[in-house]
Formats: C-alpha cells, structure tokens, sequence
C-alpha cells in the first residue's frame, strides 16, 4: 500500500512539472516506452573521446602528449567550472566559497601530481623530433588557462612585473590587457615581434578574453574576497585555501612546465626554443613574473621569494642540498 501511494505522489508530481509545456504526461510516457536504455559509453561519448587522438607523425610518444595535454584542458574546464559558481555567488557564505576553493586546489593539484607523465613518461628523442611538426601550435595558447587568470585576479595583477606599478584599475582593459605578462613569453627574443604562436592565439582569443575581463571586472574571486565583512575575511581555512590555490597556480603549475622544458629542451651550452618559439626560461619561472593573485593575503617575505626556492631546485640543485 505504502508503495503504490508513493508512485501515485510520483505520478503527481510529474504531471505537475509537465503541465505547461503543451503536453500531457501521457505523452512523455510514451516518450518513456520508446526511448532505448541508457549506456555508460553513450552518455560519455566514449567513442567519440577516444577518436580524439590525432597524431601528425609517427613517433608513438606523441599519442601519450596529446592524450596528456587534452586531459589537462578538461581539469581546466572543470576549474573555470568552480570559478564561475565563486563569481556568481551572492550570498557572503564562507562555507560555500571555501568549498569552491578546496574543489580548485584538488584539481590543480590532481594536475601537479600527473605532470610527471609530460617530465618522465616520453623519450626524449621522439619529443625533440615530432615537436617540430606541431609548430607553431603551442600549449602557450590554452585559452582555459587565461581565462582561469581572468575569473582569479583583477588584470592589473596580471600585468607584467616590470610594468605593473604603472597600471592599476583605473586603466581601461584593453590597455591592461596589451601589457599582460604571458605575452612577453611569445616574442621573438632577437627583434621583439610577436610570434605567429602569440599572433594566432590573440586573433582567436583576445575578443573573448576582454568580454570575460568585463564581465568579471570588480567581480573576481579576488574581488569576492575583499568584500566580505572584516570578520568572514579574517576566516584561517578560507585564507589557507585561496593562499594554496596562489601557489598551485603560480608557483606549482608554471614550475612543473618548466621542469619539463628544463628535461626536454635543457642541455649543457644553450637550450632549444619551446614549441611555437616561446621563451620558456624568461616566461615559466615564477620568480620571473611574479603573478600573484591575492596579493593581500601574503607577507612581504613570501612576496619576494615567490618562486625562488623552485628556480634554484632547477638550475642551482647544489646550492638547496647545501642548505
């Protein structure tokens, strides 16, 4: 009896949703009878994301470096996925946004922790080989990535570290925007000219990339922060949480790239071009850029000695066993 009652509730219920929507639920119960069973691989589109793995040579490698760096656009996508619930939240809940947060980390840190597929899962010798027939394609044009920047942190924070006192928010966007710092990192080192790798991500990109900045603008997660009540800002595990995600995000991420180009594009006297001729030794280190999203929550020491201890690890492994 208890049974049938709740599936007369059920019923009710349905009717109740489907009543304005020019059909009775009869008909969508029809739809019920006719439509086939639903299949793990159909509802992810298993075949279709298996398919996605075109390589351009031979080199059995360059398959693990595609499948590597789509898995990591889809961790972005589920990044920009917590960001945008941040942004939009009205309400000042701290238990939401640390959530949120935590969500962000566990993702850059899934990220962090794979890397070594890209450091140590490919020969070196096929790398150095297919890489020439991706060019100029680079994964300096992850769009993702900027827009992770953009939905963080104000884009004066995102302004080069050189330039950076020049600007503030007062500034339009478009004129932040023309001196980002991740656009030094595709020029051409010997005449200053922008790469086509930067020429073709800017065509592609930059109108979106300004659209989210308007969006976003006095709206970002760093924004939300600072309008919380003086009490809710002093909260120890939101300020741990957003503090971790600058360092994943600035320090980690950026420094396992760079620990990679160091194996795969080091070598005794010089070092190779990256893909799409980015300069990887002026544009990965961290220390270099000092991107910063949440400047407030750190001291003036973690400040200065953003990234350096990674730098040394890379270049100077002598000078940190010595301490």
């Amino acid at each position: 009896m208890e049974k049938e009652e709740r599936i007369e509730s059920q019923i009710l219920k349905l009717k109740e949703k489907y009543k304005d929507s020019g059909q009775d639920l009869n008909s969508y119960l029809d739809g019920l009878l006719y439509q086939r069973y639903l299949t793990y691989w159909d509802y992810i589109h298993l075949d279709t994301l298996l398919s996605l793995q075109v390589p351009r040579t031979y080199f059995p490698d360059e398959e693990i470096f595609i499948m590597y760096h789509q898995i990591t656009e889809l961790y972005f996508k589920l990044i920009l996925h917590e960001q945008k619930q941040f942004v939009d939240h009205k309400a000042q809940d701290v238990d939401f946004l640390i959530e949120k947060t935590r969500r962000i980390n566990s993702y850059f840190e899934a990220l962090i922790s794979s890397f070594s597929i890209m450091i140590k899962g490919m020969e070196r010798e096929q790398f150095l080989k297919y890489r020439m027939a991706l060019l100029p394609a680079s994964g300096f044009q992850s769009a993702q990535y900027r827009m992770i920047e953009v939905y963080a942190t104000p884009l004066e924070n995102l302004v080069h570290y050189s330039e950076r006192e020049q600007f503030s928010s007062k500034n339009p966007l478009e004129d932040l925007y023309e001196h980002i710092y991740w656009k030094r990192g595709a020029t051409d080192k010997e005449t200053g000219e922008k790469t086509l790798t930067l020429k073709q991500f800017e065509y592609r990109y930059t109108p979106r990339l300004i659209r989210i900045a308007k969006q976003v603008k006095d709206n970002t997660i760093y924004h939300k922060y600072l309008r919380l009540s003086e009490d809710k800002k002093k909260n120890k595990e939101l300020i741990k949480a957003l503090k971790t995600l600058d360092i994943n995000a600035n320090v980690n991420w950026p420094l396992m790239h760079m620990g990679s180009a160091h194996r795969y594009l080091g070598k005794e006297k010089g070092q190779l071009d990256a893909t799409g001729g980015t300069n990887w030794r002026k544009f990965l280190p961290p220390s270099f850029q000092k991107v910063v999203f949440f400047p407030d929550l750190h001291t003036k020491e973690e400040l200065n000695n953003w990234g350096i201890q990674w730098v040394d690890h890379i270049f100077n492994p002598d000078k940190i066993n010595k301490e």
